[in-house]
């Protein structure tokens, strides 16, 4: 079934039975009582930690952004605004059956009419959403301006867990390959099964190359972050200056920015109830990381919007999952350097992302065809820098899809 926006014709061998259209509208109690919650929330009072000299966030967010940012939110932040700009894209939800069950798997997607569009899956991750892709999305309408222009079909999900995806079933464990299997389903539930294109960045990178590893339909991943849990196997010799200075930042943020996903990983549980039940908890837990993790601070209200989907989705306590496969003794998934990539791969390296592998590196662990390295931008990309990451994945597919 198609909707009535532009590029929103499902592609012709897509099972339209499975896949409906979905707009975005939360109630509005839903909406009040977040704000009504807001209004009845304390924030702490200042101590040293929470107020540094200066712009000083080396203990943890600032009370003086925590309680700008909820006057903001309280005041005048428009929720409604941010639903009419998601909804300004084509929006569908895809039942999905999985050996683990049955799973409601949101998506935004720009469809070409094209009968050579190149299928391009986007992975976001954690404390990202598929709201990240979206200026990305409106590149590409500004650029091709009609699907019979488009070169692509563009399918950015909301991972299991996350947004409008439904959670993972309580009876089983999740994990990469798990979700690297739902999303190989949607895609070609699609219509996409001769072939694709997966792109990610944090949880998504590690999906992604998961894809690239156990689905054959996944012919190609592109990542701008490249985990490597044990990089003392890492030739350091041949290094460049910048790299090196990477790796420093990497080893420091080891020592002084890794305690939230100790949390995550080891007590998920309680965590989850905390993030529910607050939308200043949510706030002040995920923007931190909007904050310290990218090359610019964002604007409180982009901030305010990540903060509003994960609050009222009810998301925070179901989308930390991967943590728990990543961050733990003894786990080796598909982002451990012994486990070899065959598919075409692709890197994009900006200079603060937060685990900066050197293009050496990542060569070590995959068939890496094409890379390039940015001299800005941070851990969001496509959130920072759309342009860039665009231009990337442009070029990378251009390399490695021959028809």
């Amino acid at each position: 079934m198609a909707t009535d926006k532009p590029f929103g014709s499902l592609p012709k061998n897509a099972d339209s039975s499975s896949v409906k259209p979905f707009t975005v509208e939360f109630p509005e109690d839903e909406v009040k009582r977040m704000i009504d919650l807001l209004k009845l929330t304390r924030v702490a009072e200042p101590v040293y930690e929470n107020s540094l000299a200066g712009d000083d966030r080396r203990l943890g967010l600032r009370r003086d952004w925590l309680v700008e940012a909820k006057r903001i939110w309280e005041t005048e932040f428009d929720w409604r605004k941010s639903e009419d700009h998601i909804n300004s894209f084509p929006n569908y939800k895809a039942k999905i059956s999985d050996k683990l069950g049955e799973f409601d798997v949101h998506f935004a997607a720009l469809f070409s009419s094209r009968e050579d569009a190149i299928p391009i899956v986007l992975l976001h991750g954690w404390p990202g959403s598929f709201l990240e892709f979206l200026p990305l999305l409106s590149l590409l309408k500004k650029k091709y301006g009609s699907p019979e222009k488009l070169p692509y079909h563009v399918v950015v999900p909301s991972l299991p867990g996350y947004g409008f995806s439904s959670y993972q079933p309580v009876e089983h464990d999740f994990a990469q390959a798990d979700c690297g299997r739902v999303i190989d389903a949607l895609m070609r539930q699609l219509g996409f099964g001769g072939g694709y294109v997966a792109q990610g960045g944090d949880v998504g990178s590690r999906v992604a190359r998961v894809m690239g590893v156990e689905q054959e339909a996944c012919k190609a991943v592109h990542v701008n972050m490249c985990l490597m849990t044990d990089e003392k196997k890492m030739d350091m010799s041949a290094l460049t200056e910048s790299e090196k200075a990477g790796i420093e930042r990497w080893k420091n943020w080891r020592a002084t920015g890794m305690a939230y996903a100790i949390e995550q990983a080891t007590k998920p549980a309680t965590l989850g109830f905390v993030l529910t039940s607050n939308p200043l908890a949510t706030l002040a837990w995920i923007g931190e990381k909007f904050l310290d993790w990218t090359d610019e601070d964002p604007s409180i209200p982009a901030i305010l919007e990540a903060a509003s989907l994960y609050y009222l989705t009810a998301c925070t306590h179901s989308n930390i999952w991967s943590y728990r496969h990543s961050f733990t003794a003894g786990s080796k998934g598909h982002d451990h350097p012994d486990v070899f990539i065959p598919k075409p791969m692709g890197y994009s390296l900006f200079p603060k992302e937060i685990q900066p592998a050197p293009v050496s590196w990542v060569k070590q662990t995959g068939n890496l065809v094409w890379s390039n390295v940015h001299d800005k931008g941070g851990h969001f990309a496509a959130f920072e820098q759309p342009e860039l990451l665009l231009g990337d994945v442009e070029a990378f597919v251009a390399e490695v899809w021959k028809k």
